[in-house]
């Protein structure tokens, strides 16, 4: 079985379009919405590692933001590029930032899954710290535009 685990019912949703899913799930797959914030992303993550086999996945899939280094819809792999995860949407239009590219779930996602070798993040640059520029419609075509890529991943 292969989790997904979003903070988002839109970045869910890309998921469910993609595999035509009923109710969150069939044979393979399953999706799981946390809900914004580290603290979500860990208890949602916990609930589905009791039940988790040695040959299942759990995937922590979401948007983020990134500076300009990253263009919108890069797909961020978290073994090659470090996420900082924070406590609220930074928004930067007015100040520099000190952060390459920000969450707000990847540390509660790595807390519950120490250890665990099938655990993975990935993250959809979706905006450059303007919180305020990003939609729901566009959180969930950013998504899905990369789901291939984040399968095919997760299966070398």
């Amino acid at each position: 079985m292969i989790y997904v685990i979003t903070a988002l019912k839109a970045e869910a949703q890309a998921f469910v379009e993609k595999f035509k899913l009923t109710e969150y799930k069939n044979e393979n797959i399953s999706v799981l919405i946390s809900g914004i914030g580290k603290e979500n992303m860990y208890k949602t993550t916990l609930e589905v590692l009791k039940s988790f086999k040695d040959e299942d996945k759990i995937i922590n899939v979401g948007i983020c933001a990134a500076d300009k280094r990253f263009a919108i819809g890069q797909l961020i792999d978290a073994r090659e590029e470090p996420i900082t995860c924070v406590d609220e949407a930074i928004d930067c239009r007015n100040s520099e930032n000190q952060f390459s590219v920000v969450d707000m779930e990847s540390r509660g996602f790595i807390e519950a899954t120490q250890g665990l070798k099938n655990s993975f993040i990935f993250k959809v640059v979706s905006d450059h710290f303007q919180p305020n520029t990003v939609t729901k419609e566009g959180a969930k075509k950013l998504i899905f535009s990369n789901i291939d890529t984040i399968m095919k991943e997760i299966k070398t």
